[in-house]
């Protein structure tokens, strides 16, 4: 048997029988949706975004200071809220009883209201969070606030604070999966840390598959699976985190580098999933894109 013959034996056993992990990560970050629409470039800055009971976007404008509420079907706005009355609004959540509270970052308050509708009037509730980056309205009934600037998750229940999570400085959202667990998107440590409801620590995902950069807003879809907005990486993450080894990475949006176009983004913040339907924060080209999965 020859020596070259047995190079080509070699390299047939490899490439049929063998997929390094640089191949397999590769085929995880193929897009998991398709380019569906985008909004025009009216909004400023735009940050997380929500679906309300009336099945609108509301979406927390930054630099204008307000939530925009637009059609999920033609993406064109239909209303504003608040128009220059929250500054630095990075955050919005509504729960399943209308409950609404919204991130002011620039007041540092987690702003509740018993009504989206009067969202920028005075809450009725103002929960101190010094630089409040994310806010969750939980099906408990309880309010999360991230207060950015001092790393600390909060946990109220009415006025009253009840728990505390340390060690999250300048991290962004809050969310709440099927289960009722509460996730933080810590993006200056470059991960995804999951709490029970009570805030004791259940999981951390960090590992560098993920190759997170810097996430910031996240949601979950109807199997329990994280779509992730890594702002800092430009890119949409659908992530299993039941998967092995510290969750499996399942698809990616964007192709790490910023731009305007299908499969583009310009530091994208916010992610909202309805259905098949992804809806995203482009925030750098301050629009709204919508990606879709194609049901049969």
């Amino acid at each position: 048997m020859t020596g070259g013959f047995v190079v080509r034996l070699l390299c047939l056993f490899l490439t049929t029988f063998w997929v390094s992990p640089v191949g397999a990560q590769i085929s995880n970050s193929a897009p998991f949706a398709s380019f569906d629409l985008a909004s025009d470039p009216v909004l400023n800055d735009p940050h997380d975004l929500e679906v309300g009971l009336d099945g609108r976007l509301y979406i927390a404008d930054k630099f204008g200071a307000r939530i925009v509420i637009m059609d999920p079907d033609t993406l064109e706005v239909v209303d504003i809220l608040g128009e220059g009355a929250l500054p630095g609004v990075h955050d919005i959540s509504i729960n399943a009883l209308g409950t609404t509270v919204i991130a002011v970052t620039g007041v540092s308050v987690a702003a509740v209201y018993s009504d989206v509708a009067n969202a920028g009037k005075q809450p009725d509730l103002a929960l101190s969070a010094p630089r409040t980056e994310g806010a969750l309205a939980h099906s408990n009934g309880r309010i999360y606030a991230m207060a950015s600037g001092l790393g600390v998750l909060a946990a109220f229940e009415g006025s009253t604070l009840i728990a505390t999570a340390s060690g999250h400085g300048g991290a962004h959202d809050v969310a709440e999966d099927p289960q009722g667990n509460v996730w933080v998107a810590d993006n200056a440590a470059r991960r995804l840390v999951k709490y029970s409801p009570d805030l004791k620590r259940i999981l951390v995902l960090d590992h560098e598959k993920f190759g997170f950069m810097g996430p910031r807003y996240l949601d979950f879809d109807d199997f329990g699976r994280l779509v992730v907005a890594d702002q800092d990486a430009h890119r949409i993450l659908l992530i299993d985190p039941d998967g092995p080894d510290g969750g499996t990475l399942l698809g990616v949006l964007g192709d790490g580098q910023p731009g305007l176009g299908v499969n583009k983004f310009d530091d994208p913040e916010g992610v909202v999933v309805l259905g098949n339907r992804y809806y995203i924060s482009d925030s750098d080209n301050n629009r709204i894109v919508r990606y879709s999965v194609v049901l049969n």
